[in-house]
């Protein structure tokens, strides 16, 4: 299964958000969106990623400060990326031994869509089910 079959079932509607937003502004628009993670996005290119994690541990260390800080003061700038024709398990198991939860799909340098672990888990048990199926089928005859 590629990532381009989950985004099909999923949708490529991204919410971003821009380096300058401050933290506060970020935690909103990350219940708005009911996400863990916005992309950082500046003149339609991805320039870092900001989760919730990268708030709880920097306000932790900061304090209360951290919510006027800007988002460009918090988020990941290496950001890993990945493509429609990529596989769905070579996927989430970067993302498992990486440690991280959100995945940017990108074609061109232009963001596309954004899978979560979440996303490939369920894709993962919706391809064993069909199989599962398939073969109960088969045997049945």
């Amino acid at each position: 299964m590629r990532i381009a079959d989950v985004l099909r079932r999923k949708g490529t509607t991204v919410a971003t958000v821009g380096p300058d937003v401050t933290v506060t502004e970020l935690l909103g628009e990350l219940a708005a969106h009911n996400v863990g993670a916005l992309p950082v996005v500046e003149n339609d290119d991805i320039i870092g990623i900001v989760s919730e994690r990268d708030v709880v541990r920097r306000l932790h260390a900061g304090g209360a400060a951290l919510l006027q800080a800007k988002v460009a003061d918090i988020m990941t700038t290496e950001v890993t990326t990945c493509g429609p024709g990529d596989d769905v398990s070579d996927l989430a198991a970067v993302m498992t031994s990486r440690r991280f939860r959100h995945l940017p799909v990108v074609v061109d340098g232009r963001l596309v869509g954004i899978v979560s672990i979440g996303d490939l888990v369920k894709a993962r048990i919706d391809l064993l089910e069909s199989e599962r199926a398939q073969l109960q089928n088969y045997i049945a005859g």
